[in-house]
Protein backbone atom coordinates (compact mmCIF):
# COMPACT_ATOMS: atom_id res chain seq x y z
CA UNK A 1 0.00 0.00 0.00
CA UNK A 2 0.89 4.01 -0.60
CA UNK A 3 2.41 5.56 2.59
CA UNK A 4 4.05 8.60 3.28
CA UNK A 5 7.95 7.64 5.26
CA UNK A 6 10.41 9.66 6.60
CA UNK A 7 13.84 8.09 6.70
CA UNK A 8 15.64 9.88 8.90
CA UNK A 9 15.00 12.78 12.04
CA UNK A 10 15.31 16.21 10.54
CA UNK A 11 14.65 15.18 6.87
CA UNK A 12 12.12 17.96 5.94
CA UNK A 13 10.97 16.13 2.88
CA UNK A 14 8.41 13.04 3.00
CA UNK A 15 9.21 10.34 0.53
CA UNK A 16 5.74 8.75 -0.51
CA UNK A 17 6.25 4.56 -1.45
CA UNK A 18 3.81 1.77 -2.36
CA UNK A 19 5.81 -1.27 -0.70
CA UNK A 20 4.49 -0.49 2.95
CA UNK A 21 2.55 -2.99 4.90
CA UNK A 22 0.66 -2.82 7.94
CA UNK A 23 1.26 -5.33 10.59
CA UNK A 24 0.74 -6.29 14.01
CA UNK A 25 -3.05 -7.48 13.28
CA UNK A 26 -4.06 -10.08 15.98
CA UNK A 27 -6.01 -10.39 19.05
CA UNK A 28 -7.56 -6.93 20.59
CA UNK A 29 -6.26 -5.14 17.16
CA UNK A 30 -8.22 -3.54 14.68
CA UNK A 31 -7.19 -2.86 10.68
CA UNK A 32 -8.56 0.97 9.55
CA UNK A 33 -8.74 1.59 6.04
CA UNK A 34 -7.79 5.58 6.26
CA UNK A 35 -9.54 8.33 4.25
CA UNK A 36 -9.01 11.63 5.66
CA UNK A 37 -6.06 12.61 8.07
CA UNK A 38 -5.44 15.88 9.38
CA UNK A 39 -1.69 17.62 8.85
CA UNK A 40 -0.76 18.94 12.47
CA UNK A 41 2.14 20.79 13.72
CA UNK A 42 3.08 17.88 16.11
CA UNK A 43 3.95 15.65 12.69
CA UNK A 44 6.29 18.46 11.43
CA UNK A 45 8.02 18.69 15.09
CA UNK A 46 8.53 15.07 15.80
CA UNK A 47 10.09 15.00 11.65
CA UNK A 48 12.53 17.61 13.25
CA UNK A 49 12.96 16.36 16.24
CA UNK A 50 11.18 18.40 18.69
CA UNK A 51 9.06 15.84 19.99
CA UNK A 52 10.72 12.35 20.87
CA UNK A 53 9.88 9.54 17.49
CA UNK A 54 11.71 6.80 16.53
CA UNK A 55 12.69 6.59 13.08
CA UNK A 56 11.91 5.39 9.90
CA UNK A 57 8.28 6.54 10.73
CA UNK A 58 5.26 7.32 9.01
CA UNK A 59 3.82 10.70 10.62
CA UNK A 60 0.14 11.55 11.09
CA UNK A 61 -1.82 10.84 14.06
CA UNK A 62 -4.72 12.77 13.25
CA UNK A 63 -7.11 10.02 10.78
CA UNK A 64 -10.42 8.40 10.33
CA UNK A 65 -11.87 5.80 8.23
CA UNK A 66 -13.66 2.34 8.05
CA UNK A 67 -12.68 -0.80 9.70
CA UNK A 68 -11.25 -3.02 7.24
CA UNK A 69 -11.03 -5.98 9.61
CA UNK A 70 -11.31 -6.77 13.78
CA UNK A 71 -8.86 -9.10 15.71
CA UNK A 72 -10.21 -11.64 18.05
CA UNK A 73 -11.92 -10.43 21.58
CA UNK A 74 -13.02 -7.24 20.07
CA UNK A 75 -16.52 -7.25 20.39
CA UNK A 76 -17.86 -3.33 19.88
CA UNK A 77 -16.66 -2.26 16.42
CA UNK A 78 -17.45 -4.28 13.20
CA UNK A 79 -15.99 -4.20 9.53
CA UNK A 80 -17.49 -1.11 8.01
CA UNK A 81 -18.05 0.54 10.68
CA UNK A 82 -16.68 4.26 10.31
CA UNK A 83 -14.22 5.82 13.26
CA UNK A 84 -11.64 8.11 14.17
CA UNK A 85 -8.81 7.40 15.25
CA UNK A 86 -7.72 8.19 18.66
CA UNK A 87 -3.67 8.33 19.44
CA UNK A 88 -3.82 8.34 22.97
CA UNK A 89 -6.62 5.51 24.19
CA UNK A 90 -7.65 5.42 27.54
CA UNK A 91 -6.49 2.10 29.52
CA UNK A 92 -9.63 2.16 32.22
CA UNK A 93 -7.28 0.53 34.49
CA UNK A 94 -3.91 2.98 34.99
CA UNK A 95 -3.94 5.02 38.64
CA UNK A 96 -4.93 7.91 35.74
CA UNK A 97 -7.75 6.32 34.65
CA UNK A 98 -9.19 5.62 38.06
CA UNK A 99 -8.84 9.20 38.75
CA UNK A 100 -10.49 9.94 36.14
CA UNK A 101 -7.27 11.59 34.36
CA UNK A 102 -7.75 9.49 30.98
CA UNK A 103 -6.02 12.03 28.91
CA UNK A 104 -2.80 11.31 31.19
CA UNK A 105 -2.99 7.72 30.50
CA UNK A 106 0.43 6.30 29.21
CA UNK A 107 -0.90 3.03 27.82
CA UNK A 108 -1.08 4.62 24.27
CA UNK A 109 2.81 5.49 24.59
CA UNK A 110 3.86 1.60 25.30
CA UNK A 111 2.71 1.17 21.70
CA UNK A 112 4.67 3.77 20.00
CA UNK A 113 8.29 1.78 20.54
CA UNK A 114 6.38 -1.13 18.44
CA UNK A 115 6.79 -0.47 14.93
CA UNK A 116 3.13 -0.76 13.44
CA UNK A 117 4.20 -0.91 9.68
CA UNK A 118 7.44 -2.80 7.50
CA UNK A 119 9.11 -2.42 4.38
CA UNK A 120 10.91 -4.59 2.18
CA UNK A 121 13.89 -3.02 3.79
CA UNK A 122 12.91 -3.75 7.39
CA UNK A 123 10.67 -2.01 10.24
CA UNK A 124 8.74 1.06 10.25
CA UNK A 125 7.38 3.12 13.16
CA UNK A 126 3.98 5.17 13.09
CA UNK A 127 3.64 8.51 15.22
CA UNK A 128 2.20 8.51 18.48
CA UNK A 129 1.91 4.52 17.68
CA UNK A 130 -0.56 5.42 14.77
CA UNK A 131 0.89 6.47 11.40
CA UNK A 132 -1.78 7.84 9.23
CA UNK A 133 -0.60 8.75 6.57
CA UNK A 134 -1.31 5.75 4.92
CA UNK A 135 -3.98 3.72 3.53
CA UNK A 136 -4.58 1.27 6.27
CA UNK A 137 -3.20 0.71 9.45
CA UNK A 138 -3.23 -1.50 12.25
CA UNK A 139 -3.81 0.19 15.78
CA UNK A 140 -5.35 -1.54 19.41
CA UNK A 141 -9.15 -1.50 19.49
CA UNK A 142 -9.63 1.24 21.94
CA UNK A 143 -7.41 3.67 19.35
CA UNK A 144 -10.86 3.44 17.11
CA UNK A 145 -13.72 5.36 18.24
CA UNK A 146 -16.86 4.96 16.22
CA UNK A 147 -18.32 7.84 14.59
CA UNK A 148 -21.74 8.55 13.57
CA UNK A 149 -22.49 7.97 9.78
CA UNK A 150 -23.01 12.38 9.17
CA UNK A 151 -19.77 12.98 10.34
CA UNK A 152 -17.61 13.27 7.19
CA UNK A 153 -14.18 12.33 7.72
CA UNK A 154 -12.10 15.13 7.20
CA UNK A 155 -13.95 16.69 9.96
CA UNK A 156 -13.84 13.70 12.04
CA UNK A 157 -9.84 13.19 11.39
CA UNK A 158 -9.79 16.84 13.23
CA UNK A 159 -11.81 16.45 16.08
CA UNK A 160 -9.67 13.29 16.65
CA UNK A 161 -6.33 15.62 17.59
CA UNK A 162 -6.64 19.78 17.19
CA UNK A 163 -10.22 20.33 18.09
CA UNK A 164 -10.14 18.51 21.14
CA UNK A 165 -7.03 20.01 22.18
CA UNK A 166 -7.98 23.35 21.37
CA UNK A 167 -11.77 23.35 22.78
CA UNK A 168 -10.68 21.31 26.01
CA UNK A 169 -8.33 23.87 26.87
CA UNK A 170 -10.57 26.94 27.08
CA UNK A 171 -13.28 24.54 28.54
CA UNK A 172 -11.97 21.82 30.36
CA UNK A 173 -8.56 23.03 31.77
CA UNK A 174 -8.62 26.83 31.99
CA UNK A 175 -12.75 26.93 32.12
CA UNK A 176 -12.78 30.02 31.45
CA UNK A 177 -15.60 32.84 33.00
CA UNK A 178 -18.18 34.71 31.16
CA UNK A 179 -17.07 38.21 30.59
CA UNK A 180 -13.54 37.72 30.90
CA UNK A 181 -10.60 38.63 28.66
CA UNK A 182 -8.31 36.15 26.58
CA UNK A 183 -5.30 36.23 24.83
CA UNK A 184 -4.82 33.15 22.27
CA UNK A 185 -1.11 33.27 21.40
CA UNK A 186 -0.80 31.16 18.22
CA UNK A 187 -3.40 30.79 15.81
CA UNK A 188 -3.03 27.64 13.62
CA UNK A 189 -6.27 24.41 14.08
CA UNK A 190 -5.42 24.63 17.87
CA UNK A 191 -5.20 27.82 18.63
CA UNK A 192 -8.13 28.57 16.39
CA UNK A 193 -10.35 25.77 18.14
CA UNK A 194 -9.01 27.19 21.95
CA UNK A 195 -10.87 30.74 20.33
CA UNK A 196 -13.90 29.06 19.33
CA UNK A 197 -13.69 27.89 22.89
CA UNK A 198 -13.16 30.72 24.42
CA UNK A 199 -16.79 32.21 22.78
CA UNK A 200 -18.74 29.26 23.62
CA UNK A 201 -17.45 30.01 27.22
CA UNK A 202 -18.58 33.63 27.23
CA UNK A 203 -15.20 35.31 26.73
CA UNK A 204 -16.08 39.65 25.84
CA UNK A 205 -12.40 39.90 24.62
CA UNK A 206 -10.56 37.15 22.50
CA UNK A 207 -7.09 38.87 21.36
CA UNK A 208 -5.70 36.66 18.89
CA UNK A 209 -1.97 36.80 18.34
CA UNK A 210 -0.11 35.53 15.11
CA UNK A 211 3.22 36.43 13.13
CA UNK A 212 1.36 35.59 10.00
CA UNK A 213 -1.82 38.04 8.55
CA UNK A 214 -4.18 35.36 7.24
CA UNK A 215 -4.49 33.68 10.56
CA UNK A 216 -5.04 36.71 11.73
CA UNK A 217 -7.53 37.41 9.18
CA UNK A 218 -9.40 33.85 9.93
CA UNK A 219 -9.01 34.28 13.58
CA UNK A 220 -11.74 36.93 14.07
CA UNK A 221 -13.88 35.03 11.38
CA UNK A 222 -13.83 32.02 14.26
CA UNK A 223 -14.73 34.45 17.37
CA UNK A 224 -11.64 36.56 17.90
CA UNK A 225 -12.55 40.06 18.64
CA UNK A 226 -8.79 41.25 17.85
CA UNK A 227 -6.12 40.07 15.76
CA UNK A 228 -2.55 41.16 16.56
CA UNK A 229 0.80 40.58 15.58
CA UNK A 230 3.29 39.60 18.14
CA UNK A 231 4.75 42.85 18.34
CA UNK A 232 1.56 44.81 18.86
CA UNK A 233 0.39 42.08 21.84
CA UNK A 234 2.31 44.80 24.57
CA UNK A 235 -0.04 47.50 23.37
CA UNK A 236 -3.75 45.55 23.33
CA UNK A 237 -2.65 44.41 26.46
CA UNK A 238 -2.57 47.99 27.80
CA UNK A 239 -5.79 49.06 25.74
CA UNK A 240 -7.98 46.21 26.60
CA UNK A 241 -6.87 45.63 30.36
CA UNK A 242 -5.08 49.34 31.72
CA UNK A 243 -1.99 47.22 31.56
CA UNK A 244 -3.05 44.54 34.71
CA UNK A 245 -2.67 41.58 31.98
CA UNK A 246 -5.37 39.22 30.51
CA UNK A 247 -7.31 36.97 32.85
CA UNK A 248 -6.67 33.95 30.33
CA UNK A 249 -3.85 33.47 28.32
CA UNK A 250 -3.37 30.79 26.33
CA UNK A 251 0.20 29.69 24.69
CA UNK A 252 -0.38 27.47 21.56
CA UNK A 253 3.50 27.41 19.93
CA UNK A 254 5.46 25.19 22.33
CA UNK A 255 8.23 27.53 22.49
CA UNK A 256 9.55 28.65 26.21
CA UNK A 257 10.16 32.48 24.83
CA UNK A 258 6.20 32.34 23.90
CA UNK A 259 5.41 30.71 27.30
CA UNK A 260 7.51 33.49 28.93
CA UNK A 261 5.20 36.30 26.50
CA UNK A 262 2.35 34.30 27.79
CA UNK A 263 2.99 34.71 31.58
CA UNK A 264 4.04 38.34 31.15
CA UNK A 265 0.68 38.83 29.22
CA UNK A 266 -1.07 36.92 32.16
CA UNK A 267 -2.64 39.16 35.03
CA UNK A 268 -1.63 38.64 38.76
CA UNK A 269 -4.01 36.22 40.03
CA UNK A 270 -5.06 35.05 35.85
CA UNK A 271 -4.33 31.93 34.38
CA UNK A 272 -1.55 31.06 31.74
CA UNK A 273 -2.54 27.42 29.77
CA UNK A 274 0.21 25.66 28.32
CA UNK A 275 -1.26 24.22 24.65
CA UNK A 276 1.90 23.70 22.63
CA UNK A 277 3.84 20.72 22.70
CA UNK A 278 7.52 21.75 23.11
CA UNK A 279 11.37 20.12 23.31
CA UNK A 280 12.38 18.68 26.50
CA UNK A 281 15.42 20.82 26.34
CA UNK A 282 13.61 24.16 25.90
CA UNK A 283 13.36 25.16 29.58
CA UNK A 284 11.05 28.24 30.78
CA UNK A 285 12.97 30.52 33.15
CA UNK A 286 10.33 31.58 36.00
CA UNK A 287 12.02 33.36 39.49
CA UNK A 288 10.90 31.66 42.51
CA UNK A 289 9.58 35.35 43.51
CA UNK A 290 7.39 36.17 40.86
CA UNK A 291 5.66 32.63 41.29
CA UNK A 292 5.00 33.90 44.84
CA UNK A 293 3.96 37.17 44.18
CA UNK A 294 2.02 37.20 41.35
CA UNK A 295 -0.28 34.07 41.98
CA UNK A 296 -0.41 33.13 38.23
CA UNK A 297 -1.50 29.95 37.57
CA UNK A 298 -0.14 27.53 35.14
CA UNK A 299 -2.17 24.83 33.62
CA UNK A 300 -0.42 22.99 31.11
CA UNK A 301 -3.85 21.02 28.85
CA UNK A 302 -2.98 17.54 27.78
CA UNK A 303 -5.09 16.57 24.60
CA UNK A 304 -7.70 19.34 26.17
CA UNK A 305 -7.35 18.30 29.68
CA UNK A 306 -10.05 15.98 29.84
CA UNK A 307 -12.07 12.54 28.82
CA UNK A 308 -10.93 12.62 25.12
CA UNK A 309 -14.44 10.46 24.00
CA UNK A 310 -16.73 12.65 26.27
CA UNK A 311 -14.78 15.47 24.37
CA UNK A 312 -15.24 13.46 20.90
CA UNK A 313 -18.98 13.90 21.69
CA UNK A 314 -18.76 17.50 22.65
CA UNK A 315 -16.95 18.57 19.69
CA UNK A 316 -19.88 16.59 17.39
CA UNK A 317 -22.40 17.69 19.33
CA UNK A 318 -21.72 21.43 18.96
CA UNK A 319 -20.61 21.10 14.85
CA UNK A 320 -24.17 19.87 14.43
CA UNK A 321 -25.93 22.71 16.32
CA UNK A 322 -24.02 25.11 14.37
CA UNK A 323 -22.13 26.25 17.68
CA UNK A 324 -18.42 25.94 16.54
CA UNK A 325 -17.34 25.39 12.84
CA UNK A 326 -14.54 22.91 11.69
CA UNK A 327 -15.07 22.70 8.24
CA UNK A 328 -13.50 26.54 7.52
CA UNK A 329 -10.54 24.94 9.58
CA UNK A 330 -9.20 23.40 6.74
CA UNK A 331 -8.02 25.37 4.42
CA UNK A 332 -6.40 23.06 1.98
CA UNK A 333 -7.71 19.18 0.65
CA UNK A 334 -4.76 17.32 -0.91
CA UNK A 335 -4.23 13.96 -1.79
CA UNK A 336 -1.38 12.00 -0.18
CA UNK A 337 0.95 12.35 -3.39
CA UNK A 338 0.76 16.10 -2.63
CA UNK A 339 2.21 15.91 0.97
CA UNK A 340 5.47 17.95 0.66
CA UNK A 341 3.53 20.70 -0.73
CA UNK A 342 1.14 20.77 2.28
CA UNK A 343 3.95 20.37 4.98
CA UNK A 344 5.94 23.27 2.74
CA UNK A 345 2.75 25.46 3.31
CA UNK A 346 2.41 24.45 7.38
CA UNK A 347 6.12 25.73 7.33
CA UNK A 348 5.41 29.17 6.07
CA UNK A 349 2.37 29.25 8.89
CA UNK A 350 -0.23 29.72 5.83
CA UNK A 351 -2.47 27.45 6.41
CA UNK A 352 -4.80 26.05 9.38
CA UNK A 353 -5.24 22.71 9.36
CA UNK A 354 -4.54 20.89 5.72
CA UNK A 355 -6.69 17.27 4.84
CA UNK A 356 -5.14 14.86 3.28
CA UNK A 357 -7.57 12.31 1.15
CA UNK A 358 -6.30 8.90 1.10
Amino acid sequence: MRAAVLHEIGQDKLEVLDDVEAVGFGPGKVRIRVRATGLCHSDVSAMNGVLPQPAPFIPGHEGAGEILDVGDGVTNLTPGQRVLVCWLPACGACPACRRGQTQLCLAGFMNAGTPNFKRPGGDVFGFAGTGTFTEEVVVDAGCAVPIPDDVPFDIAALIGCGVTTGLGAAINTADVAAGSSVAVIGCGGVGISAIQGARLKGAAQIVAVDPVESRREAALTFGATEAVAPDALADAKQRITAGEGFDYVFEVVGKSATARTAYETTRRGGTLVVVGAGAMDDNLQLNMFELFFDEKRILPSMYGGGDVLTSYERAIALWRAGRIDLASLITHRVQLGEINEALDQMRTGAALRTCIEI
